[in-house]
C-alpha cells in the first residue's frame, strides 16, 4: 500500500477491505463480541493493521480476557495512536493505527501486568502473519 493511506478516499478504502474491516476501520464500527477468529489466534506473531500493513502488536503480549474481543496488554512502541472518545454517553480512550489512523478499538485500565492496561481490539480491523512467515 502507499505511504499516503491517510489520504485516502472512502471510495478507495472500499476497494481496498472488506465491508466489515471497513465498517469498523473507517467508520469507528465495533464488531460482535466473540466473532473474530483473531480470539483464538495462539501462534506466535505479529498483529497488524488490515486497513495499511502496520505491525500493532506482538502475540507475546496477547491475553484472554473473556471481554470477547483480542486483547493485549502493550502495542509495540510507536505503533498507534489514542485519542479521546465521548460516544454513547461515556468517554473511553480509542485506540487507532498511527500510521493510516484506523479505529482498532480502546483501551482500558483494567489489564494484566506489568502495563495495567487492557487494549481491546477489534479483529476485523487486524491480520496475523505468524512468526514463521
Amino acid at each position: 500500500m502507499t505511504d499516503d493511506v491517510e489520504k485516502l478516499s472512502d471510495a478507495e478504502w472500499q476497494a481496498r477491505l472488506d465491508a466489515e474491516a471497513f465498517r469498523v476501520l473507517r467508520k469507528h464500527g465495533t464488531e460482535r463480541a466473540g466473532t473474530s477468529p483473531l480470539n483464538h489466534e495462539k501462534r506466535s506473531g505479529t498483529f497488524m493493521c488490515a486497513g495499511c500493513g502496520q505491525e500493532l502488536f506482538d502475540s507475546d503480549t496477547k491475553y484472554e480476557s473473556g471481554s470477547g474481543w483480542p486483547s493485549f496488554w502493550a502495542p509495540l512502541e510507536g505503533a498507534v495512536g489514542t485519542t479521546t472518545d465521548r460516544s454513547f454517553l461515556m468517554t473511553r480512550t480509542e485506540v487507532h493505527c498511527a500510521k493510516c489512523h484506523g479505529h482498532l478499538g480502546h483501551v482500558f485500565p483494567d489489564g494484566p501486568q506489568p502495563t495495567g492496561e487492557r487494549y481491546c481490539m477489534n479483529g476485523a480491523a487486524m491480520k496475523f502473519k505468524p512468526e514463521s512467515e
